[in-house]
């Protein structure tokens, strides 16, 4: 009889799943995950681990299936990475970004309940939570006052995780995760937007990348890190609920600034703002306060900002490189300084 833990990943295919799945594996871990009926393709994220981990599909808002599912796979460590989480969507799209993430984290608790309530859950919870937030840094004491229907949802997700672990016992925990990002990350967000128009611009496959607003703040971690911050939560005595993050502001124009570094541009002569693009301005900043997971859980970012923003740079260097191989479609400002 095989001994080893059995996890199940619901949302393993996208950027958090796929980094949680890699981490599993090395630890020995039988790995399950959940991916969408629709979804017809093996998902590019999970090729390369192809064989090693076990795919079904499913809706997470089918609170029967999953937990007809969850019976069948008996995981012993249940990690809820599914959601809608672009803050932007949720504005288009709010009752799906609802029924998804908030609503689909009650269908999985309660499938949970049902089918294997001593199995470890962890929901992985968000900065967008704090929204107007008065004071900066942020610990788990801090208020939550959503800005947008994102974090609304999730406030509703991580809120029901805490009254289930309460009124039924689960060891259920929530991770506070503010911005993590890696080459995995999707091209809505702003860290991979910048990184693929640096590599497009090098390329030649553009010659300009348009953002919104370069003095915002962001705390950004890799997301490598931060799922082994998930698994340590589980592996702990009593569960409890951790804010995960760096500790460390930068501005989306540093961000910019060293991602053309990298790729040896001067952003200035290719980036423009549009202010269609602006977010509402943030009075105080949404920066983490690690402390209890560094005391409790032994953890800390090990991959630093310009770390990740060359790793990010890069990746897409080689992907647009691949595409587009030849310097000749370089724009013409670019062959000048090339010449």
């Amino acid at each position: 009889m095989d001994a080893r833990p059995i996890a199940f990943i619901t949302g393993i295919a996208g950027q958090d799943g796929s980094y949680l799945a890699e981490l599993l594996l090395r630890k020995k871990y039988i790995v399950h995950g959940l991916i969408r009926r629709s979804t017809k393709d093996y998902p590019p994220r999970l090729l390369h681990l192809l064989g090693q981990i076990h795919l079904h599909h499913g809706e997470i808002t089918d609170q029967q299936g999953l937990a007809h599912l969850l019976h069948k796979i008996s995981p012993t460590e249940v990690y809820h990475l599914a959601a809608q989480s672009v803050v932007a969507t949720s504005w288009q799209h709010p009752v799906l970004t609802a029924d998804v993430t908030a609503l689909g984290t009650l269908c999985l608790l309660e499938a949970l309940r049902l089918a294997c309530p001593s199995a470890r859950f962890c929901q992985p919870s968000s900065s967008e939570q704090f929204g107007n937030v008065t004071s900066s840094p942020q610990n788990e004491s801090a208020p939550f006052r959503p800005r947008n229907l994102y974090g609304v949802s999730k406030v509703f997700a991580h809120q029901a995780t805490v009254n289930y672990r309460q009124h039924y016992d689960l060891f259920a925990c929530c991770g506070i995760l503010y911005n993590h990002e890696s080459p995995r990350r999707g091209k809505d967000f702003v860290t991979r937007r910048v990184s693929r128009g640096v590599a497009e611009i090098k390329t030649g496959q553009s010659d300009q990348l348009t953002l919104g607003c370069l003095t915002a703040r962001r705390d950004w971690g890799y997301a490598g890190d931060y799922v082994e911050a998930m698994w340590r939560m589980l592996q702990q005595d009593t569960p409890d609920d951790y804010v995960i993050g760096t500790g460390k502001l930068h501005s989306v124009e540093e961000l910019v600034s060293t991602a053309f570094d990298h790729a040896g541009l001067d952003w200035r002569e290719w980036v423009q703002t549009d202010a269609n693009l602006l977010r509402p301005p943030e009075e105080v900043p949404l920066c983490a306060d690690p402390g209890k997971a560094q005391e409790k859980l032994g953890w800390s970012p090990v991959v630093g900002f310009r770390d990740l923003i060359a790793m990010m740079v890069d990746a897409d260097l080689l992907e647009c490189e691949i595409e587009s191989p030849s310097i000749l479609s370089m724009p013409s400002r670019q062959l000048k300084k090339s010449a």
